[in-house]
């Protein structure tokens, strides 16, 4: 049955200036430039791009996009763009490790493209300095255009995945239950991946002490944990994870995200007001939030039985031991970092390497 999943992961990353690793942003960027650096990347090798969506105002289907706010004509179309990052979308690929092949061969790339403009990627979750977004109105919908601004200064990693038609039939038999599931045990999933402590070029520091995600923070009110397309073979796509430096963790993503959908046994349920309030205190206290730990461990543990009966390797998951036990995060290390006296460009530098599956590092 392994077989008939499907997997793609969308990894949205902040530049920086390679020589200095001072974060870049849409004043320090150009559209044009980016998608002009993109379009010449050789993509020979790569599987089909079928299923990617094309994103105007690029001109070229590729698996490397401009992340930033679209600057429309006044029928709202796009016609360029202010970046905020950039991003790579893996094409659809029929395995984990099939998807990790091809997500690794991509940052190395998309790295060595940018080399030569002295652009670096960085994985971090929102702008370490920069914190508010006004632009011109970009969507017929208010909402929508409220939300574009908003997210002009985070980034993040979206978890796809498609199901055996049987699973998807079962899956989307209650979407409300579906929901619910996921408001209760998303936040608890969230804890162990926080990645941006920072704000405003210091530690962020809510209710007067430090917070370990300013990013889940600001989206934890109105972003959804997840979208159903049930126009794109019932595809899901997870998006409370944040920003990671190291393949093992976005695998391990995935496998929890499989865990949570797979368990019948998981019998946690919660409204969307609840999930808004847990994930504000998970970005705060992360894992330590008031029963996170227990709601963490409870998908945990059933994780390796299901996952196996399904066909796929659980074992990378004890990666996970340290997060769960010493309550470790990318962000808690970033803290260490900062408090220790490293500068903030050296920590930027120290999150613009891709630490492969194999040991690697690109």
């Amino acid at each position: 049955m392994n077989s008939q999943f499907r997997f793609g992961l969308e990894a949205e990353y902040m530049l920086a200036d390679s020589q200095t690793f001072k974060p870049l942003w849409y004043k320090d960027l150009s559209f044009k430039h980016l998608d002009q650096i993109f379009s010449q990347i050789d993509l020979s090798g790569l599987p089909s791009l079928e299923g990617l969506a094309a994103e105007p105002p690029h001109q070229k289907l590729m698996p490397f996009i401009v992340e930033g706010y679209g600057i429309t004509d006044e029928d709202f179309k796009p016609i360029d763009a202010y970046p905020k990052g950039i991003e790579i979308r893996t094409p659809v690929c029929y395995s984990i490790d099939e998807l990790f092949v091809v997500f690794e061969d991509c940052f190395k790339r998309l790295k060595t493209a940018l080399a030569p403009h002295h652009y670096a990627p960085i994985a971090i979750s929102h702008h370490p300095i920069e914190s508010k977004f006004s632009g011109p109105q970009n969507k017929r919908r208010h909402d929508f255009w409220l939300w574009a601004m908003e997210v002009m200064t985070t980034y993040g990693p979206d978890i796809n995945v498609s199901f055996p038609s049987e699973i998807t039939s079962k899956l989307f038999s209650d979407i409300d239950d579906l929901h619910a599931k996921v408001n209760y045990y998303a936040p608890a999933l969230a804890s162990i991946s926080l990645a941006s402590p920072f704000y405003q070029g210091k530690l962020w520091h809510p209710k007067g002490e430090i917070g370990l995600s300013y990013r889940t923070y600001k989206r934890s009110i109105v972003a959804p944990a997840i979208e159903l397309h049930a126009d794109e073979n019932f595809r899901i796509e997870f998006k409370v994870f944040e920003m990671s430096n190291k393949s093992i963790d976005f695998k391990n993503y995935f496998l929890l995200v499989l865990a949570l959908f797979l368990d019948d046994s998981l019998k946690g349920r919660a409204s969307n007001q609840e999930r808004i309030y847990d994930l504000g205190a998970v970005a705060q206290f992360g894992i330590l939030a008031p029963g996170m730990k227990e709601r963490f461990l409870e998908l945990y543990l059933s994780a390796p039985k299901i996952l196996t009966k399904y066909g796929f390797d659980p074992s990378s998951l004890k990666n996970l031991i340290p997060r769960i036990e010493g309550h470790e995060s990318p962000a808690r290390d970033m803290i260490s970092k900062f408090q220790g006296g490293l500068p903030l460009e050296e920590i930027m530098k120290d999150l613009s390497s891709l630490h492969t599956l194999s040991g690697k590092m690109i």
